[in-house]
């Protein structure tokens, strides 16, 4: 399993970075880092990444099976990309070399709650575009054991709760890339 952080955050310490999470972007956010997720328990930090309808993010396992499935068994198109605000896994987790572990495909500075970004939302992301879909994104014993049991309440309860600290699902509408740097921004 990747590095998660070299200490847990406390409860203070999270509740104090809030002005600073809720001052992310509104309107277009910078894509911070990349991850695919080949395996469980695996992690590849990315350059670049293929966003398509089929696979998802290219050489992550969502293709081949999630925890989530359609009723003919396939993976639910409702969980293909999981996104987190950079600036919440940041007061979580620390430098950039230990969000990776959160199990997060895409860690993007911009405000993703709902009243920005509500579920049926349009985002364009490099060459590639997704939509908001409404499956909620919680914090799970595995959130726990990375990054303590603070930083699970905090995203799953109160203002982290409202603000979806923990993060949203995407599902690719349009195949295309994305690179580190590239903007997520709104369409229409």
């Amino acid at each position: 399993m990747p590095t998660a952080t070299d200490r847990a955050r406390t409860a203070g310490e999270l509740r104090a970075a809030l002005p600073h999470i809720e001052a992310a972007p509104k309107d277009a956010g910078e894509v911070m880092l990349i991850v695919s997720r080949p395996k469980k328990g695996e992690r590849r930090i990315l350059d670049s990444a293929g966003l398509t309808l089929a696979k998802g993010v290219e050489g992550d396992h969502w293709s081949a099976g999630c925890w989530r499935t359609t009723d003919d068994g396939r993976p639910h198109p409702d969980v293909q990309i999981c996104i987190m605000n950079a600036r919440s896994i940041e007061a979580i987790a620390g430098g950039p070399e230990n969000w990776a572990a959160a199990g997060d495909n895409l860690f993007v500075d911009m405000d993703l709650s709902p009243a920005n970004l509500p579920p049926g939302t349009c985002l364009a992301l490099g060459t590639a575009e997704i939509v908001i879909t409404p499956e909620p994104h919680n914090g799970c014993a595995a959130f726990i054991a990375r990054y303590g049991r603070d930083a699970c309440v905090f995203v799953n309860t109160g203002r982290g709760k409202e603000l979806r600290l923990r993060g949203i699902y995407g599902r690719v509408t349009k195949d295309g890339t994305v690179r580190r740097g590239d903007r997520m921004t709104r369409l229409g």
